[in-house]
């Protein structure tokens, strides 16, 4: 896909909780197409330690409103940078970057940990118009780490496990009843390594297709700089230019 660099407008920041915060950004002409499971780089203004642009997922494109949506974690200057900008500023934006979930009309179960959740809204989306069924599967520590249950629930069943048992069932994500009571023809994962990990270790005992979206640190998003290398049955490769997403069998896990 052809790659953009656009100065796009902040039409809003909205604050989830304490660590997260949505921020929809728009333009005066209409968005190029982005698939889900790709992700944008984001040059950060006005703040001296931000040498490097930052890789956000791209959490969903709400076509009618000509709108991106970040799901931006604030835990580095540079992203409490981003969550603390205003309606109106611009962001100088590389889009869009890497490849897609696998987007067909199958009963899809996506799995979610952390922000990791970020990139699982649109693949859901884009799958219920494939005439598939998404299915989540959200995990987190506590209750109030939970993103956005609401806009999931519109899009496909949700379920949830938190580890201390304050919403959904207590544990982690691979121990939630869902994997006994129902089967699934693709499983597509994004969240921390050792989530992934385990998530396609069941997978491969059912059997069932998985690919996951590996968060590997991707500084330039184009394969130049080297930082996003994978070790892979194919040898190395650039995550960002390669993935982020990947077929667990090409992976060495």
């Amino acid at each position: 896909m052809q790659k953009h660099l656009l100065d796009l407008r902040v039409k809003s920041v909205e604050h989830i909780n304490e660590k997260y915060v949505l921020m929809r950004l728009t333009d005066d002409m209409p968005l190029p197409e982005m698939l889900p499971g790709q992700f944008v780089e984001i040059k950060v203004n006005n703040s001296p330690a931000t040498f490097l642009r930052r890789p956000i997922s791209i959490h969903n494109v709400d076509k009618a409103n000509n709108e991106l949506w970040l799901l931006i974690a604030a835990i580095g200057e540079g992203t409490k940078h981003l969550a603390n900008m205003a309606p109106g500023e611009t962001l100088n934006v590389l889009l869009p970057l890497g490849n897609s979930f696998a987007l067909g009309s199958k009963k899809t179960l996506l799995v979610g940990g952390g922000v990791g959740v970020a990139p699982l809204l649109y693949a859901g989306k884009v799958i219920k118009e494939n005439g598939g069924e998404p299915i989540f599967l959200l995990g987190a520590r506590k209750a109030a780490d939970l993103l956005e249950l609401d806009r999931f629930s519109e899009v496909g069943r949700v379920f949830v496990t938190t580890e201390d048992g304050s919403e959904g069932e207590k544990g982690f994500v691979t121990n939630h009843s869902i994997w006994d009571s129902e089967h699934f023809d693709q499983i597509s994962v994004c969240g921390p390594k050792p989530m992934m990990m385990a998530v396609a270790k069941m997978a491969r005992e059912r059997e069932t297709p998985c690919e996951v979206s590996l968060e590997n640190m991707m500084a330039c998003g184009l394969g130049a700089c080297l930082c996003c290398v994978e070790d892979t049955n194919e040898g190395n490769v650039c995550v960002c230019k390669e993935g982020p997403v990947f077929d667990i069998d090409r992976l060495k896990w």
